[in-house]
């Protein structure tokens, strides 16, 4: 796995994760939301970890 790549997924992973917050936040604020919404940014947030973290695992068996 190469670098660029690498950081292409901790970008993704971040993206989702702070989508995810945003739209949780507005929930807490009162304004309009809706629950499958939610969820659906959940499971992107945690699928992007996970692609990440399978990365970042094949990248450290990878080295010497």
């Amino acid at each position: 796995m190469d670098a660029a790549r690498l950081e292409q997924l901790r970008a993704e992973a971040r993206y989702r994760r702070e989508r995810r917050d945003l739209y949780a936040a507005r929930a807490y604020g009162g304004r309009p939301t809706s629950a499958a919404r939610l969820r659906e940014l959940e499971r992107e947030a945690t699928a992007a970890a996970e692609r990440l973290a399978y990365a970042e695992a094949e990248a450290r068996q990878q080295q010497p």
